[in-house]
């Protein structure tokens, strides 16, 4: 049996050809194997594949592997694989410019369809067998959005037909906790097409961020760092000095002022390095902990915008550490402990953790980077966190650490990182005076553990189902009365639950107490309090859970001391 990556390549090779078939004179770019399946890119000249045409293709696909295709491997000389794909333009694009130092090519064939392929694939077409098409989107040739638009089609595919329907199943649990149609429903976040990309914070999910902000504040405070903010725009000069304009201008938006060109900020680190340069600083003064929940708004295309999770402007819980060198690992070890603790209060107690190296595009010494890799490494060896390598993503200036998050339904998603700098330091001239009375450069590390707060809460509403913990609910407490009667009891009951810090309400509206009662449900308010002729008389409130429990009547009094300690502790329980 073939590893599961040479079955999902091999998948893709047999979605190429179904196409062809239908569409003869497709034009195909690539088609590598995913994490979930494969897709492929492709161009169909004066027309295009829709959502209707997946069946079509993913019958094609079937009768193919139906007659046990093999696939065959041919190394044949660069202008023979010219003149094979002359009619097919990215392939020799392909030839002619990533292989052109190669003296011979390999090229797989599978039936008569013949693709340019390093390989591997399936020895028997028999081991594919559980697949499925499910998307299509837009995509640009080499990823570069002034070439031409292709589309690409996606295919789930997997070892099992077992796991493939464990896989679909996932994602009908997933699509129930869409957080775009919660966040919607529960009046926390709206998108509106005059601003594509960048959400709008209702209340109720301004709540919800302030309290994050808050939490993350208050830890901030227990662990020495200081708060700053910086300005959301800055002159260009800063971010070629930083190497942004250079190395990230394509995710930028610039704009002149007074005859001299800016960036809106898409990091908070350059900043942070004018706040350190204001003042002399001293070994004494080390480490220095700078937080700022700063936004940065990058230039995302507008094909990958999704929700609270892609946005093109968002708010970071950072922080930059400058430290001398001999502090370096004690500082990653605290940043990774930290990030464990708060990771561990929302609930994420499985995280997969990634050291990302290098990438082709990065400044400073290589040699310099190993040290930083390495001293990652160590970091996460001394806490005894297992951790895989993905090569060649770190930052442009430094190598770091990524948290990955496993929720309920078991889908990772990538918050945390550390990253070790020893470059924008010595660019940007930053000095601090050794026991020694000698300048010394500092070492940063920049840092963030929810990562973005925009996109946490959207993971949170999609874990928790929108049902928050007490302590984060925008709304804790609605109060229901029965009749018109209790409207007044109701109030006051609202103001003293206000006085003792309930971000309560009451529902006075002329719907009936059942629907009242459902709508609580809907925007997962954690208590609601049915209030009617007795309770009114003896200062008592019936007392339902969100779950559908009902504790029965309790004072006003006792429901606020309940709660109290509930949001105090932090816990996700509710009684």
């Amino acid at each position: 049996m073939s590893d599961i990556k040479t079955i999902r390549h091999s998948a893709a090779h047999v979605m190429a050809y179904a196409i062809k078939q239908l569409y003869p004179d497709a034009q195909f770019a690539f088609g590598p194997d995913i994490s979930d399946g494969f897709y492929y890119d492709v161009l169909i000249p004066g027309g295009s594949i829709g959502e209707d045409d997946l069946s079509k293709i993913e019958k094609g696909m079937k009768k193919i592997l139906k007659k046990k295709a093999t696939f065959e491997r041919r190394d044949i000389k660069r202008e023979e694989a010219l003149d094979l794909f002359a009619d097919q333009k990215f392939k020799a694009l392909t030839i002619e410019n990533q292989l052109a130092n190669e003296e011979s090519v390999s090229v797989y064939q599978v039936g008569d369809f013949v693709d340019l392929c390093r390989g591997p694939h399936v020895e028997d077409s028999r081991e594919i067998q559980a697949f499925k098409l499910h998307k299509l989107a837009g995509a640009y040739w080499l990823g570069d959005s002034k070439n031409e638009q292709l589309q690409r089609i996606y295919g789930f595919c997997f070892a099992s037909k077992e796991e493939l329907k464990a896989h679909l199943e996932m994602l009908e649990e997933a699509k129930k906790r869409d957080h775009r149609l919660l966040a919607k429903k529960m009046k926390l976040f709206s998108w509106h097409e005059e601003g594509p990309g960048f959400p709008f914070m209702l209340p109720g999910g301004k709540t919800v961020f302030d309290k994050l902000i808050e939490y993350n504040r208050k830890k901030n405070i227990e662990r020495g760092y200081v708060e700053v903010s910086t300005p959301a725009m800055l002159a260009v000069d800063l971010w070629k000095t930083s190497g942004h304009a250079d190395y990230f201008r394509e995710n930028m938006y610039f704009s002149q002022v007074d005859e001299r060109e800016f960036a809106i900020k898409p990091m908070n680190c350059p900043g942070s390095i004018l706040v350190y340069k204001e003042e002399g600083r001293s070994y004494r003064d080390l480490p220095l902990r700078m937080a700022e929940f700063g936004q940065v708004t990058r230039h995302e295309l507008s094909g990958v915008l999704h929700g609270l999770f892609r946005v093109r402007a968002f708010t970071q819980d950072d922080a930059h550490v400058y430290c001398e060198m001999k502090d370096l690992t004690a500082e990653i070890i605290d940043i990774v402990d930290y990030t464990v603790e708060l990771y561990s209060d929302f609930g994420f107690d499985e995280y997969v953790i990634y050291v990302a190296t290098r990438p082709k595009k990065a400044i400073g010494d290589p040699a310099i980077w190993d040290k930083a890799t390495e001293i990652l490494k160590h970091a996460l060896d001394e806490r005894g966190l297992a951790y895989k390598i993905k090569e060649g993503e770190g930052a442009f200036y430094g190598p770091k650490i990524e948290f990955n998050v496993k929720d309920c339904i078991g889908r990772q998603w990538q918050l945390g990182t550390a990253q070790v700098d020893f470059f924008l330091p010595e660019r940007f001239g930053l000095e601090y005076i050794g026991s020694d009375g000698e300048p010394h450069t500092p070492v940063m590390v920049h840092r963030a553990i929810f990562g973005s707060l925009e996109r946490f809460i959207g993971i949170l509403i999609e874990n928790t189902m929108g049902a928050f913990p007490t302590w984060l609910a925008p709304t804790q407490a609605v109060i229901v009365p029965i009749t018109d009667d209790q409207n007044d009891y109701a109030r006051r009951a609202v103001d003293e639950l206000k006085k003792a810090g309930i971000r309560a309400k009451a529902d006075l509206s002329s719907e009936r107490m059942q629907k009242k009662i459902r709508e609580a449900q809907i925007m997962k308010v954690p208590y609601i309090l049915v209030v009617g002729k007795r309770e009114a008389d003896e200062g008592m409130v019936a007392v339902r859970l969100r779950t559908g429990k009902d504790l029965g009547p309790k004072t006003v009094s006792e429901f606020i001391e309940n709660i109290t300690a509930i949001v105090s502790s932090g816990s996700g329980e509710l009684w």
